[in-house]
C-alpha cells in the first residue's frame, strides 16, 4: 500500500527521551520509538479522522544529550532517587536522557485522505493534539515556545499528487519547512559496500567488522614528504557524510509462542516471540537534498520471515542485518 498524503507535525519539542537506543549505541532514539508512536498515534486518532498511518520520517533540528561536558569520555548525568524506607541510599539505574527539537513526517494512506481542505486542517490538528498527550521515545512532548518556529507552524495533511512532476513540485515547497535540521536516512548499501571491501584483504571479515569500520573514527599515520619512517604525520579520516550505527529492528532467536504460553509475559493475550537487536548504518541527510518523501519515510516489516525490522525507501536486505 502506497502514501497517498503526508501527514506533517513540525517542531515538536520532546524533553527526556531515552537515548540509550539499543546494548551497542547510544544517541538518537532508534527508529523503532518512532514507527510505535506511529501505531499508538494511529489507534488514537482513526476512529474519528479515518486515517491509516503507513510509514514515519523524522527530521532533527536539534538535539542535546544529557551528559557531562569536558574531556573525550562523557558520562550521563543521572538522579538521585529518594532514600528507602529506612532511610539507606537508593540505588541509582542507570538512563540516558536527552532533550530534542524533531518534525515528524507520517506516510497516509488513502483512507482518510478525503474531504475538505478545512477538513484536512482539522484532522492535522487533532493528531497534533493527541500526539501530544503521547510519549515520545519515553520522552514527555512540551508546547512550542514563542519566539521559535514551532510556535508558527502549523501541522498539515497534504495530499500527494498523481503526477510526479506535481508531486516533486509540491516536496520542494514542503522540504525547506524543515531547515535547518537533519532527516535520517537508511545506508545499507553503504554497509554492503564496505563489507565487501574488507574481504578482499581478509575473507573472515564479517558484517560485524564492516559495521564496526563505518562506525569509528580512523587515525592512521601518513609519511612525511622525505618518506623517514620516524616522521609521520597522522590524519583523522571517516566515510564521507554523516554515518552513524543505528539499530533498525529485531530479529527472532525462537518460535512464536501462543498467547499465554510464556509466564510473565506482559500481554498474555497476544503472542510472544524472544528478539534480538537489528543494526545497520544511517546517515543524516540536509532535507534539501532529498528529492522525494520515500527517500526517509520508514516502513515495518509484518516479521513473517522472522525479521521484525524498520525499511528505509521501500527496501530489504536482510544481508545487511547484524544480529
Amino acid at each position: 500500500m502506497s502514501e497517498k498524503g503526508l501527514l506533517i507535525i513540525p517542531r515538536i519539542r520532546v524533553q527526556n527521551a531515552n537515548c540509550i537506543s539499543s546494548p551497542m549505541t547510544w544517541g538518537f532514539p532508534a527508529i523503532t520509538a518512532f514507527t510505535g508512536l506511529m501505531t499508538a498515534l494511529e489507534r488514537k486518532v482513526n476512529a474519528r479522522t479515518g486515517l491509516t498511518l503507513l510509514s514515519v520520517g523524522v527530521v532533527c533540528h536539534d538535539f542535546e544529550a544529557q551528559v557531562t561536558q569536558g574531556g573525550y569520555t562523557r558520562t550521563f548525568c543521572l538522579t538521585r532517587n529518594p532514600v528507602d524506607k529506612d532511610g539507606s541510599t537508593a540505588a541509582i539505574v542507570e538512563e540516558g536522557r536527552a532533550h530534542m527539537d524533531i518534525t515528524l513526517v507520517f506516510g497516509v494512506g488513502a483512507e482518510g485522505m478525503g474531504g475538505t481542505a478545512q477538513e484536512q486542517a482539522e484532522a492535522a490538528k487533532y493528531c497534533a493534539e493527541e500526539l501530544a498527550t503521547l510519549r515520545i521515545a519515553g520522552g514527555s512532548v512540551l508546547p512550542a515556545l514563542p519566539g521559535t518556529p514551532g510556535f508558527y507552524q502549523q501541522p498539515q495533511l497534504v495530499p500527494l499528487d498523481d503526477d510526479p512532476e506535481t508531486r516533486a513540485k509540491a516536496f520542494r515547497a514542503l522540504r525547506r519547512r524543515w531547515l535547518p535540521g537533519f532527516a535520517l536516512v537508511g545506508r545499507d548499501d553503504l554497509l554492503a559496500t564496505r563489507l565487501n571491501e574488507l574481504q578482499q584483504h581478509n575473507p573472515e571479515a564479517s558484517r560485524l567488522d564492516a559495521w564496526l569500520d563505518l562506525s569509528r573514527l580512523h587515525i592512521r599515520p601518513r609519511p612525511t614528504e622525505d618518506n623517514t619512517a620516524a616522521k609521520v604525520i597522522w590524519e583523522a579520516s571517516r566515510p564521507q557524510g554523516w554515518l552513524v550505527p543505528i539499530p533498525v529492528g529485531f530479529g527472532a532467536l525462537a518460535p512464536l509462542c501462543p498467547p499465554g504460553e510464556v509466564a510473565n509475559a506482559r500481554d498474555m493475550s497476544v503472542p510472544l516471540r524472544f528478539v534480538e537487536s537489528l543494526y545497520s548504518v544511517g546517515q543524516w541527510v540536509s532535507p534539501h537534498r532529498l528529492d522525494n518523501h520515500d527517500q526517509f519515510l520508514w516502513h515495518s516489516t509484518d516479521g513473517s520471515d522472522g525479521l521484525y525490522r524498520c525499511v528505509n525507501n521501500q527496501t530489504l536486505s536482510s544481508f545487511n542485518d547484524i544480529a
